[in-house]
């Protein structure tokens, strides 16, 4: 099937009622016919689900689905984007090894990669993920996980994933990316060689701010190595519910993200002429200065576009006078959301860690959503009016 066809039909499997929609198994347990079926499904002999920890159906169809269209085997869906996060770098690492990462990450990937971690005896470094070299030179004997996101929350750093996938497999380690800000519409990392797409669901997928979800893509052999057990027994589990709102924000995505995109494309251009703005961040602007590696792995630049201002001061008069855009630190919402990173997301890093990242006082994190471009245009030309 089609991409437009897999967003709608995977992972349907009717019951004999005969439903359209997916149907919702709110149900933690479920039960057996005899008591040796009940030891076969234990032992895997018998499928069929257990325990909605380890699976549901109205979850299985959201991980079915999701697998397809990121043209990975096997997914796993988790209570948050932070559970899928934590979950793909812990679970193939063990006390010893090394996680190299790009310096670029959302602040709570950034205090699991430096503060919990090491506390486990495992090493973790970071390195400017827009340089090759710094890549490279991380490499350790002991390095066994490579992690990034691209582009990278808040100012849209990205990184070669074509480069860094070939680097991990030459250093027989994993590749895990974080694939949040492009989405699946925009970005196949599996296809450029990443080992690992790990999600949050709460974003572009819910698409509404609905629900909390994340979920981890891989292929089937490093499930079963690597991810069953550990996903088994911590129960970061998705709920049956969220899993069906999560189902339905699939069959639209794409519509979604590319309409945003159409909106997004046009407020960069806005926020790079507006003489207010000192700096504007957006994937697929020619200013970006990896507008070439962007057109090469992403086939759009996005929904998110990030800006400086003169200073914060200057950035909170801006927020304070928007009527239309909503203050938040959510993104991937079908409203548009903005956010200052300096001072919520990526407020505990140190300052010279902020400064590295290019986060400034005056920086602006923007999520355009689904409203009429003109009218989110309108709403910050008089928010940046003196």
């Amino acid at each position: 099937m089609r991409r437009e066809t897999i967003a709608v039909h995977a992972g349907h499997h009717r019951t004999h009622h005969g439903e359209t929609s997916e149907a919702l198994f709110l149900t933690s347990g479920f039960v057996y016919e005899t008591a040796e079926q009940a030891m076969a499904r234990f032992e895997g002999e018998d499928a069929g689900f257990v325990y909605s920890r380890y699976g549901n159906p109205t979850v299985a169809a959201f991980e079915e689905r999701l697998a397809l269209l990121e043209g990975g085997e096997r997914a796993f869906a988790t209570s948050s984007g932070m559970a899928a996060m934590f979950a793909a770098m812990i679970a193939p690492l063990k006390a010893g090894d090394h996680l190299l990462a790009s310096r670029a990450l959302f602040g709570s990937c950034h205090h699991i990669i430096t503060q919990l971690l090491p506390r486990y005896g495992i090493a973790t470094s970071l390195v400017d993920g827009k340089d090759e070299d710094e890549w490279r030179a991380g490499i350790r004997p002991n390095t066994k996980m490579l992690f990034c996101e691209s582009p990278s929350n808040p100012c849209l750093e990205l990184v070669d994933l074509k480069f860094l996938s070939h680097l991990a497999h030459q250093s027989n380690a994993l590749l895990v990316v974080d694939n949040v800000f492009a989405t699946p519409s925009l970005q196949a990392p599996i296809a450029l060689g990443a080992d690992v797409v790990a999600y949050s669901t709460t974003k572009h997928i819910d698409g509404q701010g609905r629900c909390l979800g994340g979920a981890i893509i891989t292929t089937n052999q490093l499930f079963e190595d690597c991810y069953q057990k550990f996903l088994r027994n911590t129960g970061p589990s998705m709920s049956p519910f969220n899993a069906w709102v999560m189902l339905k924000g699939l069959e639209t995505l794409d519509l979604r993200v590319h309409r945003t995109c159409d909106h997004a494309e046009k407020l960069a251009q806005f926020l790079a002429d507006h003489q207010a703005v000192t700096r504007m961040m957006y994937p697929h602007h020619p200013s970006h200065p990896q507008w070439d590696l962007a057109r090469q792995q992403m086939s759009r630049g996005g929904t998110l576009v990030a800006f400086e201002l003169a200073d914060q001061q200057t950035a909170f008069s801006f927020l304070n006078k928007l009527k239309l855009i909503s203050i938040s630190n959510n993104l991937g919402d079908a409203k548009s959301l903005i956010t200052h990173p300096a001072s919520t997301t990526h407020a505990k890093l140190p300052l010279e860690e902020m400064q590295q990242l290019g986060i400034g006082p005056g920086t602006l994190r923007l999520s355009v959503g689904l409203e009429h471009a003109d009218d989110l245009m309108d709403d910050l030309d008089q928010a940046l009016s003196p």
